[in-house]
């Protein structure tokens, strides 16, 4: 689906991205748990595009992105970077 086929809701859409994706950035460079979280839902719902339009659109170029996802998404869960977002009761 182009751009064009969601006429005026691209911007719209894009603008959401955008948003939600400089959130993460900022959660995750404060180390906040949320921005770990935020950053691990982003991903899961890329990966789920791009295997859903892999299947149903037929589009193979887009099964690039699932070993990236995975890889990104395999790290973020890792026990030392789940570490760096724990939080304690002396911070607050």
């Amino acid at each position: 689906m182009s751009s064009l086929a969601i006429g005026p809701w691209a911007p719209v859409v894009m603008a959401g991205v955008a948003t939600a994706c400089a959130l993460s950035a900022i959660g995750l460079w404060i180390r906040a748990p949320w921005g770990h979280r935020l950053a691990l839902v982003l991903l899961v719902v890329n990966l789920a595009g791009d295997a859903t339009n892999a299947v149903i659109r037929r589009d193979l170029r887009t099964l690039i992105g699932l070993p990236i996802a995975g890889a990104l998404i395999f790290y973020l869960l890792s026990a030392r970077v789940r570490g760096q977002f724990r939080t304690t009761d002396a911070a607050a």
